[in-house]
């Protein structure tokens, strides 16, 4: 099975059935980090289609998100939502629950790269409910 795939199967065992409305997330990259034995870099981009969002979830990770295309709307528990376009950077602590995360246009697509400090092999995302 391809990154890519793996990612996409954690990520509907962890959301439920893939509908047209869930994003679509390719890894780029996944290293490991000598230095700090356990952890490891994973890079993804994520896309929403029009309309598209998140569940609620955490990563258990330093997580840096960096809009590419479109605007996104962006929240963790205790804080306010932010809108972001292209160019715009958001921040997720491990310890944050990821509230709301959705394509801030019903028309238009978005897209947005993740990079993630992350213990090796957990997984990239952990529903909340």
């Amino acid at each position: 099975m391809t990154n890519q795939k793996r990612i996409l199967f954690l990520l509907c065992l962890t959301t439920g059935a893939l509908t047209a409305q869930q994003p679509t997330v390719t890894e780029l990259i996944s290293k490991g980090l000598p230095e700090s034995p356990g952890r490891e870099v994973l890079m993804i981009t994520v896309e929403y289609g029009p309309g598209g969002a998140d569940p609620i979830h955490r990563h258990n990770a330093h997580g840096f998100i960096y809009v590419l295309e479109g605007s996104v709307i962006m929240q963790v528990k205790g804080g306010k939502p932010v809108t972001l376009t292209p160019g715009q950077t958001f921040y997720e602590g491990p310890a944050d629950d990821h509230i709301v995360g959705r394509n801030a246009s019903n028309t238009k697509p978005a897209k947005f790269l993740v990079f993630l400090v992350k213990d090796k092999g957990a997984p990239v995302l952990v529903r909340i409910t």
